[in-house]
């Protein structure tokens, strides 16, 4: 119990002061609160300080890992933020948000077992997403019994919006009966008819207009930080004309003047096939997704980002579902291929072999393929795809 630990800051102060005067939160300080200073000492893996503050019972060591795990933190909290369709710079709730992960992480603590050979980040994730989602229940005006409901709830929103038997859908996806799935679906047209529906991933975390996998980095970060803009140009320029047409529309990013839209107005595949004529929807998308990873293998040779490609090897199904699977993998889209085995029922994986490049002390790629590949339903993985993927948080 969180009861037995200490959380004794002797010696260290927040590096940023909230409220000096009284005013509100700037962004550039509301994305800083777990900064440190002095800064804590280095560790070769976040996963130190979590082993730290379990066998010391000092928590200490957990704000340790919350001055250098922030910045990954913050991104979530801003793409989600950002499909919300609310305000990137609404430092209230991004703080309130903030909180409440910091909160889930610190009760998920107790039940973290390192035996099991995941990292805390890994293991934690999607209880982040589950906090995110968990503040976003609270703030609509139609309220369900659990955290369960409401992710199922949303699920059938997004069938209904993308799908052209959400039922149908809906009853496989859960393994339940037709009659249920109706249910769902008239608390979902309810819903519509009371206040607009924000569109989920099949999951029910806010995604925007499509499935997670879509867009699964922010173009936008990389744009707004003016150390890679001029990577990103060079890499911008060698994509030809319809596959810089189809990123600035989807992404809703103009390259020449450097403005960014709302996502929510960005145009669907259906309409960026018009644009194109002779292409279909599902056309469209498949040229958007070639241009998503050509643009990605462009950026990794800049230097301006880091990369995973992923390769599924074998897969093991228990009641028709994946229970496990083989994956290869590549770093930086360069060199021979590593390979993971994941076991997605108990939730960890393990590194059968090391890519070329990946880092032989942190083995960095591996672990970053790893959470990402459990952060995602199994059948939302598909056999091949190519991770963007942060720097490193500790080089």
């Amino acid at each position: 119990m969180l009861n037995d630990f200490t959380w004794n800051m002797t010696g260290y102060i927040p590096k940023h002061h909230v409220n000096p005067h009284g005013d509100s939160i700037i962004p550039y300080v509301a994305e800083r609160i777990f900064q440190l200073e002095p800064e804590p000492p280095k560790v070769d893996s976040l996963n130190e300080y979590i082993l730290s503050a379990l066998q010391e019972k000092n928590l200490l060591y957990f704000s340790f890992f919350l001055h250098h795990y922030e910045p990954q933190l913050n991104k979530r909290i801003k793409s989600f933020l950002g499909m919300d369709g609310g305000d990137l710079y609404d430092t209230d709730r991004f703080i309130d948000i903030k909180l409440s992960c910091r909160e889930q992480m610190l009760q998920k603590l107790m039940d973290y077992d390192p035996a099991k050979g995941a990292e805390y980040a890994t293991y934690i994730f999607p209880f982040i997403r589950d906090a995110m989602l968990r503040f976003r229940m609270g703030e609509e005006k139609w309220s369900v019994s659990s955290l369960t409901n409401y992710k199922m709830v949303r699920s059938m929103a997004w069938l209904y919006h993308n799908t052209k038997d959400a039922v149908n859908q809906f009853s496989k996806k859960y393994n339940c009966d037709l009659a249920l799935a109706e249910e769902y679906l008239k608390v979902v047209r309810g819903i519509r008819n009371q206040q607009p529906f924000y569109i989920t991933d099949e999951d029910g975390e806010e995604t925007g207009e499509d499935i997670a996998l879509d867009d699964s980095w922010n173009y936008t970060d990389i744009l707004w930080n003016g150390i890679q803009a001029e990577k990103v140009q060079r890499a911008f320029e060698k994509l030809n004309y319809r596959e810089q047409t189809l990123l600035e529309k989807r992404l809703a990013i103009c390259m020449t003047c450097g403005r960014v839209g709302s996502w929510k107005n960005r145009p669907t595949f259906e309409e960026l096939a018009i644009m194109f004529e002779g292409s279909t929807a599902s056309g469209a998308e498949r040229a958007y997704r070639k241009a998503v990873d050509k643009l990605t293998e462009l950026l990794v040779a800049e230097g301006a980002l880091h990369a995973v490609r992923l390769k599924q090897k074998t897969k093991t199904k228990r009641k028709k579902k994946i229970a496990a699977a083989i994956y290869e993998y590549q770093a930086d889209c360069d060199g021979e291929w590593g390979e993971i085995s994941v076991d997605f029922e108990n939730g960890t994986a393990e590194i059968i072999r090391l890519a070329d490049w990946d880092t032989i002390k942190t083995n960095w790629f591996a672990k970053e393929a790893i959470r990402y590949i459990l952060s995602l339903s199994p059948d939302a993985l598909t056999k091949y795809m190519l991770v963007p993927l942060e720097p490193p948080l500790i080089s």
